[in-house]
């Protein structure tokens, strides 16, 4: 069901549209840790190893697609919050043909270039052949990943973030049944963990594109809708194309803390993927949050709503340092017990070292809280090109802790890789974000809809017999969408 978030109170649309998503991403984290939790206890901690030391790479590419579909729908949102149907539907044909594109690309290009890259990471020889065989299968089915992105995410891009999730539980229970079946009783071992994913993935694609032909039609592409043209396609990549290289950024980053964990000796990747499991699980609430503001700015920006933009940025940030502090708390005072969930006993090297980890990370997930917000604000807006910065500068900033410090401090050095991102990302966002929040400050409030304070022009008697005891509900007139672009980049 299509829901406008250019109405009501903006920290209770946001929120409201943001818990779906936090119960989607705790869910797909949780169906990830399933897989940890079977593959390590069923088939050793150098399995787990194995696949742990995939995740970088897997992000490089899959992270790239997930991003680049994200950016897809902004555009749609715009639309969507100009009431443009015309618009939504053109946009969703052009994501959908350059998703496409980019599937083939990495259902091609990713199982060729899987070994090489891990050997080319330094990856222990004893986890080679594993970690070789997860990514294959992964990157084979990375077409079913990156549909089911850009489809959850055009379905929120309208404002029902309640259907991807129902979708994406059903996936992931399914998940759950066939990583227990084909790692144990069918004995395929790691490839039957990627294959579970897979398989779960592609089910979740057919539920939703059965969803969008029986209850959304504004999605439903027309004939006339395909012809699309160069200035769509340009649209959608000038968002798509940085938010996923902003990603692929990222992973880059984190492929030189898998080499540098790799330098360490199995336990120390151990540890980390661990970590990185409960850390995942914590940080789901923030990565919701920028989602969300995401989505709610660029339906206001659509709606010519700056006044709701600014309120709601302002709201989500109390809300995502507040749930900051929470989360830290909970992770530094029971990280020990969690991680022991993943790994059984005989292994308190690798517990004491994940434990490290997560007291780095979670005594600095305020930064983090920020940065999404802010990141997502501004995407929200259009601006494609101040995320990207901030992602070459996490690289760096990233990189430079993972050599230096880890080459010092061991693994605790490399764990400060992330808090190390996060400061030098916020340092550019703060003032790029308070940029548009001036400007968005002097541009007109001019909703598609009637509100208490939208005026509407009466056309009379100009004798003062004229006698008004009704409200017009007319909605005003649309301002160019270049226009508000032009405001924003003074």
């Amino acid at each position: 069901m299509a829901i406008s978030l250019t109405t009501g109170r903006p920290w209770r649309v946001i929120l409201s549209f943001s818990v779906p998503l936090l119960i989607g991403n705790v869910v797909q984290q949780l169906y990830q840790v399933v897989d940890t939790i079977v593959v390590g206890r069923e088939l050793g901690v150098n399995s787990l190893a194995a696949v742990g030391a995939t995740g970088s790479l897997l992000f490089l590419l899959l992270g790239f697609a997930w991003g680049m579909t994200s950016g897809f729908a902004i555009p749609t949102a715009q639309a969507f919050g100009a009431k443009d149907h015309a618009a939504v539907r053109r946009s969703v044909a052009t994501g959908t043909l350059l998703s496409a594109a980019a599937s083939i690309l990495i259902t091609i290009g990713g199982p060729l270039l899987a070994e090489p890259v891990l050997v080319l990471m330094q990856t222990p020889p004893e986890l080679l052949a594993e970690a070789t065989l997860f990514t294959q299968v992964s990157f084979l089915g990375g077409g079913a990943t990156m549909f089911f992105n850009y489809l959850s995410a055009i379905i929120r891009a309208i404002g029902d973030s309640k259907t991807p999730l129902i979708f994406l539980t059903i996936a992931c229970a399914l998940n759950v049944v066939l990583v227990v079946v084909l790692v144990g009783p069918v004995g395929w071992g790691v490839a039957g963990a990627a294959l579970a994913t897979v398989v779960s993935q592609a089910v979740s694609v057919l539920l939703c594109l059965e969803f969008v032909r029986r209850r959304m039609p504004m999605l439903h592409v027309r004939r006339a809708d395909w012809k699309v043209t160069r200035d769509d396609i340009a649209d959608h990549l000038r968002l798509g194309l940085p938010m996923g290289f902003q990603a692929s950024i990222i992973a880059i980053g984190t492929l030189v803390v898998q080499v540098a964990l790799n330098m360490l000796g199995a336990e120390a990747v151990a540890a980390y993927t661990t970590a990185s499991r409960v850390d995942s699980l914590a940080t789901a609430l923030l990565a919701s949050l920028g989602l969300a503001v995401s989505m709610y700015v660029a339906q206001n920006f659509g709606g010519r709503r700056p006044d709701r933009i600014r309120a709601g940025v302002k709201q989500a940030l109390w809300m995502a340092v507040i749930a900051s502090v929470i989360l830290g708390v909970v992770l530094i005072a029971f990280g020990t017990h969690l991680v022991r969930l993943f790994v059984g006993d005989g292994s308190d090297e690798v517990v004491e070292s994940a434990h490290l980890m997560l007291i780095i990370n979670g005594s600095t997930y305020a930064l983090l809280g920020v940065l999404f917000v802010l990141r997502g604000a501004l995407q929200g807006l259009g601006q494609a090109m101040i995320p990207t910065i901030t992602g070459v500068v996490e690289l760096f900033m990233r990189v430079g802790a993972a050599v230096v410090l880890g080459a010092i401090l061991g693994f605790g050095g490399v764990a400060a890789s992330n808090p190390l991102a996060w400061v030098g990302a916020v340092v550019i966002l703060v003032p790029a974000y308070m940029r548009a929040h001036r400007a968005l400050a002097r541009m007109p409030v001019d909703p598609l809809e009637p509100t208490l304070t939208t005026p509407i022009a009466l056309v009379g008697p100009d004798n003062s017999s004229l006698n008004v005891d009704a409200v017009v509900t007319q909605p005003v007139p649309i301002i160019v969408q270049r226009r508000w672009k032009k405001l924003l980049r003074r």
